[in-house]
Formats: C-alpha cells, structure tokens, sequence
C-alpha cells in the first residue's frame, strides 16, 4: 500500500514558521535591481549593496494567503498517459554514440542527426534545442540554434535562450521565419542554491513575469550540499526558494501564474555525487511538493523520470526512469513523462536511448484507454464457441485476430519477455541503432528557406557585433 501522504496536519504550521524565518533572517540574494526596487515597495526589507531581500514573516504569510485562495491544489483527477517522448528541450552538452560506445561534447553534426530524427519520428509537432553545439561561442550558442533548426526541420520550436538578453534576437529570426510563437521558449528559472538569484536567472524572471508567463523555480536543491541533510532541513531552505521566487515574480506582476517544479537530489557520502533517481532523493522531493501543496495551495509537482544516475544507454535506464515516474505516480496522483532519452542526469543524450523510452512509454497509452462493453468487443459468441477450451482457444479465434493490435502491447524494440542478459541488452541497442539510422535514410530536408535563412545570418552577425564576438 503506497503512502500517498508523508506529513500530517500539525506537521505543516511548525515547517511553514520555519520557512518564513529562513526568509526574514537570511533572505534572499537578488542581483537584479529592478527586483529588488519592486521588493522595496512592497515592504521586504532590502540592502540594495550586498543585493540582499529579507521578507518579513508578515509578509510571506500574507502572500501564501493569496496563493492558497487561488489555487486549490489539485493536480489531476485521473489517469493520463505521459506524451512520447521526443526531441524538443533537452539542451544536452554530452551525445552519446552508440556504435563507439562513446559521448562526446554536442556539436553541429550530431545536433542535425538529431534534428532529422526528430523530423522523421514527430517532424509536425516540431523539433527543438535539444542539443548544444560546443564549437561555437557560447553567448551566440542558441541563435546558431535557431538558424540550424530552421534549416533542417519543418517546423523549428523551442530554442532555448540562455540569457535574457538573447531573447530578441531569437524571436527576431522566429519572425523572418513565421514560426510559432514558441519559437524562443520560456526557459527553467534556475537558483543558485542556496537562497541566491543571480543576475541571469533574475533577469530571466522579470521578463518572464512581465509577459505573465508562469513563474517558479525549477528548482534542483541538494541535500547535504545546499540544504541541510536532514527533510526537516531540506523542506525549509528548499520551499523558502520556491516560496520566495513566487513572490519576486508577484512583486512585477501581481496576476502572474505560478509555475515551477522540484528536483531534489541527495549525495553519495563516498564519492560526493549527487543524485535525483535515488530513493532519498525522490523522498525529498514527495516531502517538500506535499508541504507546498497543503500550505500554498499550489500543485507543485515534482520533476519527472528524466534525470537518472545511467551513465550508459540500455534497458536498465529505462527501468530506472519508469521507477522514479511509477513513484511520482504514486506519491502525487499523476503520471510524469518518463524521459527524453537522456543519461548522467541529464547531461547527455542518446538516441538509441530515446527510440527506447519512446517504445516503452506506448505501453502507457494501455492505461488511458476507455472500456467499451459493445458486443462486439466482449465477444459472447466466440466466448461460447471456445466453451471449455478443449478443442480450440481464443488464440485460434477470428476475433483475436481482430482486436489483438489495439489489445496486446507490441513493443518494437523492447523486449517483451524481459532481461535475459548482456548478449539481448547489446543485441536490443544494436536494433536501436539500425533504426535510427533507418528513419535517418527517410528524412528530407525542407526546401524554399533560402532567403529567410539569410536573412537569419544577418540577426546572428548582428548579434555578433553587439556582443563583441568575431565570427
């Protein structure tokens, strides 16, 4: 029986007391002055030369009034199958080539495999930034972004800025190309933990408040490293990060939406590496989304089965992602994607790895389906027809041969008999690979941008410029 609540009633008030002190006594680092002028006004107690904001406890509590009279709450009401997953946002510095067994720093030729795959496998939903190109300067890394998305997939989404200064750039190539509006996304709101906005996640979020974008910390605490070892510990530090960002974005827009999720990690006391698959970790993460839940009122999930500790593609990495999303399943009511084919917590993709969470996640589609007691589907004349079964079976039966496609999960790569060994966990990424070199040969490249991709070349030069960077 899963424990699908960790705390108690009268355990809220005395960590909510606490959260409010960490927020009164130690504050928040903001380097941002138009932040720290809006947390003035409204009453936090700032010294604008260490970029220092203290809330008073007053004040904190007044704002989680608000937040809990307009969020109930809830997360979902029932069951809904994750997306499959797909290569949009996963801004990975590492790929990993199956065939080498090796990974290596993301670069321009591995950024447009990725892109073709993604075209091929989801090309009418779009491909994103999922890749990072180490060979070219970093402050112009998302524009060459845009300009190699627009350049080979039919409907390039999702680049993913850095800074915030980047933005206009960005949106001014989506514009000579007539993308999307989701063309320059709205990135993570990341904190330098413990308790400290620096400059480019701070800029980040005014501009994301003042666009009344969702705004909330995804935020990735470590206890024993950036918290206190202890949950105790770690629900204070880490929801008064969460807490006080909501406030900092109230603080430029009074009406605008809070977001924001929890990847909470723990360390390997031998090696002083973090994790956010291990069991503590994810405990943590339950613990400080429910004290957030009942106090807030706001559904703040945690992470989904991305981030594993697999540093090598294969099933065992699956497995480990479905557990971490089995279990957010559990401890919150809903059903996180299960990854985007990513290893080492996120720090590099592989797309042998992708193909296979995508085969594994169809499986889920099972749970979101509708029963549908029609005649047809129940099958009462072919139920008599096998009576007892001696003579014939439901196998050998028309109807099964009917139904059996929309019944019976039929993974293309995944093996549905399970592990037997390291000769089938090789033999399965060799399949993994000979597809994706496959749906690879079907890819074709967009034609008729010319002009607007020259036009983007410009936006990059321009850019160039204004940043002092020599192309």
């Amino acid at each position: 029986m899963f424990q699908t609540q960790l705390l108690r009633d009268e355990h809220v008030e005395p960590l909510a007391a606490t959260v409010c002190a960490v927020l009164e006594q130690t504050g928040v680092l903001i380097q941002q002055d138009e932040l720290l002028q809006a947390l003035d006004r409204l009453g936090a107690r700032v010294d604008f030369a260490a970029q220092r904001a203290r809330f008073p406890a007053p004040m904190t509590r007044e704002y989680v009034a608000s937040f809990r009279q307009q969020y109930n709450g809830t997360l979902h009401d029932r069951f809904a199958p994750p997306p499959r997953p797909r290569l949009d946002l996963q801004v990975a510095q590492y790929y990993y080539d199956w065939p080498t067994r090796r990974k290596r720093s993301g670069n321009r030729e591995d950024f447009v495999a990725l892109i073709k795959l993604g075209d091929v496998l989801h090309g009418e939903a779009g491909v994103g930034h999922c890749l990072l190109q180490a060979e070219v300067p970093p402050v112009l890394e998302p524009l060459y972004a845009a300009l190699t998305l627009a350049e080979f997939a039919r409907r390039p989404r999702w680049v993913y800025p850095m800074r915030a200064d980047q933005r206009p750039y960005i949106e001014g190539m989506g514009a000579i190309l007539g993308a999307d509006d989701d063309f320059c996304c709205w990135t993570a709101l990341c904190f330098a933990h413990p308790l400290r906005f620096d400059r480019e996640p701070a800029d980040r979020l005014v501009a994301q408040a003042r666009a009344g974008v969702p705004v909330g910390l995804v935020a990735m605490p470590v206890a024993g490293i950036t918290t206190p070892v202890t949950v105790e510990g770690f629900i204070a530090v880490a929801a008064a990060e969460v807490v006080a960002g909501w406030i900092c974005g109230r603080a430029i827009n009074p009406e605008v939406p809070l977001g924001g999720s929890m990847w909470a990690a723990t360390v390997d006391m031998r090696t002083g590496q973090p994790s956010y698959s291990a069991p503590d970790a994810m405990y943590m993460a339950f613990v400080v989304c429910e004290f957030l839940r009942r106090w807030t009122g706001f559904p703040f999930p945690p992470g989904a089965g991305e981030y594993c500790d697999s540093t090598q593609p294969g099933l065992y990495a699956v497995m480990e992602k479905a557990y971490k999303a089995m279990m957010v399943a559990a401890f919150t009511g809903y059903h996180p994607g299960l990854g985007q084919g990513m290893l080492e917590c996120g720090k590099t993709l592989a797309p042998v790895q992708l193909l296979l969470e995508r085969d594994f996640v169809a499986s889920l589609d099972l749970y979101g389906r509708d029963v549908q007691p029609v005649s047809e589907r129940i099958a009462l004349p072919t139920i008599a027809e096998v009576d007892l079964g001696l003579e014939t079976n439901f196998l050998q039966s028309d109807h099964t041969l009917r139904f059996f496609r929309q019944s019976v999960w039929l993974p293309e790569l995944f093996p549905r008999a399970g592990w037997t060994g390291a000769g089938d966990e090789l033999a399965v990424l060799d399949r993994a690979q000979a597809e994706f070199e496959k749906l690879l040969g079907e890819y074709r490249k967009p034609e008729g941008r010319e002009d607007q991709l020259a036009a983007m070349r410009q936006v990059l030069k321009r850019a160039a410029k204004d940043y002092g960077v020599r192309l």
